[in-house]
């Protein structure tokens, strides 16, 4: 019997990542210990007191039931005040507020609840593939706007502007960037908001990154009237060291929030009780927590500048986030080239830049998810591999 698969899945194609763990773990499967440092899962744990909350509160036998699809009020009063004390941001936990199961299910969510056949959707070039997935499921056309280190990775919204826009339903927007590391301005944010105005298009931040070696964190919120025009997606994966725990939010005005409430109801359940119990807890680290997080990241971040210019990569010193953007050397035509010589030749794997789309092709990322050893591992063996005594 053979039965075909819906047409909308030769949209897409099996996430990168998803094939490339499955290489590695042939590579290690026949004697090669290949280094992983391409994927920003991180390696350190939780606080303390979040570990705790967890464990005791999966003791409790009334903890296991199923939950509120829109998570108990302590997780989003939580969260509030988490944008009070952090971005300086007034959120209503009753109706401005809306847990999930991590941000990736919240693109997901976002884009069914608001694209089809016939609208159009902005999508960062370099960006994060889960935006082009999700959209192109949903049958809506995938606009690419192209970012470039010439313009600091920020979209050139006066040439937009002179586009055709009249199909474009919403966008997608990413600060602190991934891949990149690039940062956004209030100043930015102000013609975002503008922009989205006078093109009514719905504009959605999606913001995991803005406490990794970042002195400024900011919300998209931050700027007066973005409420009207933008949502944004928030994550405790990489601030909090939350990853496999799926909890992240969905942050934006009821009228905006609604839709995506009404379909995540119908796609799962409410997120395990002692789970929510420890984001609460988690979400009241204080900044010595943060600090001592970031000043292992920098550590690590050193190494990889390091590495970097073995390879004769270019770098910005003052990039954010938990990996390293880097611009390749002439001699190497993409990303994927360098990515796979480095790979074959000393058994490191650094991601190419291209999985972000072609105007990554020119670089690659590194994640500084892993210990200081593990990078000093893979600077001697990139040593060895260019005959660097």
């Amino acid at each position: 019997m053979t039965i075909s698969p819906a047409s909308r899945m030769n949209l897409v194609q099996e996430y990168y990542f998803s094939t490339k763990l499955k290489q590695i773990a042939e590579m290690r499967a026949s004697g090669i210990d290949v280094l992983n440092l391409g994927i920003g899962s991180p390696d350190l744990p939780p606080s303390d007191s979040t570990i705790e909350t967890l464990a005791s509160a999966a003791q409790n036998p009334k903890n296991h039931a199923y939950q509120s699809y829109v998570g108990i009020p302590a997780l989003r009063e939580g969260m509030a005040s988490f944008y009070q004390n952090a971005y300086g941001v007034e959120l209503n936990p009753v109706n401005e507020i809306l847990p999930l199961i991590g941000s990736k299910e919240g693109i997901m969510h976002i884009s069914m609840a608001y694209l089809e056949a016939g609208d159009e959707v902005l999508v960062p070039n370099p960006g994060y593939p889960t935006y082009r997935a999700a959209s192109l499921l949903t049958g809506a056309t995938v606009v690419d706007y192209d970012l470039s280190e010439a313009n600091s990775w920020l979209p050139d919204l006066a040439g937009l502007a002179k586009k055709d826009l009249s199909k474009v339903k919403l966008m997608w927007v990413n600060y602190p960037h991934m891949p990149t590391g690039a940062k956004a301005t209030k100043g930015f944010f102000e013609e975002l908001r503008d922009f989205a105005s006078t093109h009514n298009i719905l504009i959605v931040n999606d913001n995991p990154y803005s406490f990794i070696l970042n002195d400024d964190p900011q919300s998209i919120f931050s700027v007066e009237g973005m409420k009207e025009v933008a949502m944004e997606l928030n994550s405790l994966s990489k601030s909090h060291n939350m990853a496999g725990w799926r909890i992240g939010m969905l942050a934006g005005k009821a009228e905006f929030i609604n839709p995506v409430l009404r379909f995540k109801s119908n796609m799962d359940s409410g997120m395990f009780l002692p789970l929510q119990m420890a984001a609460v807890q988690a979400l009241q680290n204080d900044k010595s927590w943060f600090d001592e997080l970031n000043k292992t990241y920098k550590i690590r971040q050193q190494k990889v500048f390091e590495m970097m210019e073995l390879l004769d990569c270019q770098y910005d010193v003052n990039q954010t986030g938990m990996f390293v953007w880097a611009k390749i050397p002439a001699k190497y035509s993409t990303g994927y080239e360098l990515s796979d010589e480095i790979l074959e030749k000393s058994g490191v794997f650094i991601t190419p830049g291209g999985i972000f789309g072609t105007a990554g092709d020119g670089y690659i990322r590194t994640s500084l998810c892993s210990e200081v050893l593990v990078f000093e591992a893979a600077i001697l063996r990139i040593r060895k591999a260019l005959g660097i005594c």
